[in-house]
C-alpha cells in the first residue's frame, strides 16, 4: 500500500506529505494515537478491521499527548489520583478482554517523539510499512518492555522491518520531519483532538477505545 513518488531512498518511494484532509472523509476514519496511550495500543489492534468492515480505511495520525495537555490543562491518567489506579486496572482488564499481549511497562508514560516522527517518515513513504512499523513498536512497548522513548530503539524495531538502519537513524534527527510532528500536532489540536485515541467518522468526533462501538453505530448509519 505504497504512495507514489518519482524517485526512491533507501527502496522507499520519496513522496510530497499528505495533508490534513487529503483524504475522503466519506471512506476512511481517522485514528489519532499516542505511542504511550494503552488505550491507543489496544485500539490499534482493532481499527483496521473496523474500518474495513464498512469499506473504509483508517488513516493512522500518531500525536504527543504531553503536547496536548499543555494545551487542555490535564495530565497523564497514570499520574491521577484514584483515577489512576484504576486505569492501570482497566488496562490489565482489557488485554485480557481482548487477548491482546499488555503489561504496564516499567517506564511509563514516556515521550514518543521518536516513534511518531518514524511513523510519518515512513508514511510519507510506505503506508502499509508505517502501519507495521506502529503496530510493532506499540507491542514492542506494551508486551515487551521496550522503551521506545529511545531512538536507538526504534531504529531498531524499523530495521527489523527490513528499512536501512543508516538512512532511518539519520531521518529521526532531519529538521524537516520534526517540523512534519510539530505540524501534526497543531493540526491535531485545532481539529478538537484531546486525548489517545481519538477518532473522526465522517466528520464526526469521537474519543476513546470506548466508543468504538458508537463509530460502528454511526458507520451503520444510525447518525444522530
Amino acid at each position: 500500500m505504497g504512495k507514489g513518488g518519482q524517485n526512491t531512498i533507501g527502496g522507499l518511494a520519496r513522496v510530497t506529505p499528505a495533508g490534513v484532509h487529503s483524504h475522503d472523509e466519506r471512506t476512511t476514519i481517522d485514528f489519532y494515537f499516542d505511542f504511550s496511550s494503552p488505550y491507543g495500543y489496544f485500539a490499534s489492534t482493532r481499527i483496521d478491521d473496523l474500518a474495513a468492515d464498512f469499506g473504509r480505511s483508517a488513516v493512522w495520525k500518531p500525536i504527543l499527548l504531553g503536547v496536548v495537555f499543555k494545551e487542555t490543562d490535564m495530565r497523564p491518567l497514570a499520574d491521577v489520583p484514584i483515577k489512576g489506579d484504576y486505569s492501570k486496572h482497566d488496562w490489565e482488564r482489557m488485554g485480557r478482554m481482548m487477548t491482546v499481549p499488555y503489561r504496564l511497562p516499567s517506564k511509563f508514560p514516556i515521550a514518543t517523539q521518536a516513534a511518531a516522527r518514524a511513523f510519518y517518515w515512513l508514511n510519507d513513504r510506505d503506508s502499509g510499512l508505517a502501519r507495521l512499523f506502529a503496530k510493532s513498536a506499540f507491542h514492542a512497548y506494551f508486551a515487551e518492555n521496550v522503551d521506545i522513548s529511545l531512538p536507538a530503539a526504534v531504529v531498531d524495531i524499523a530495521a527489523a522491518l527490513h528499512v536501512d538502519r543508516d538512512e532511518f537513524s539519520r531521518a529521526l534527527q532531519n529538521s524537516a520531519i520534526k517540523d512534519r510532528l510539530r505540524t501534526e500536532n497543531t493540526n491535531a489540536i485545532a481539529r478538537g483532538v484531546f486525548g489517545s485515541p481519538f477518532f473522526f467518522v465522517d466528520g464526526e468526533p469521537f474519543w476513546g477505545s470506548d466508543r468504538m462501538w458508537m463509530v460502528k453505530k454511526w458507520m451503520q448509519g444510525e447518525n444522530w
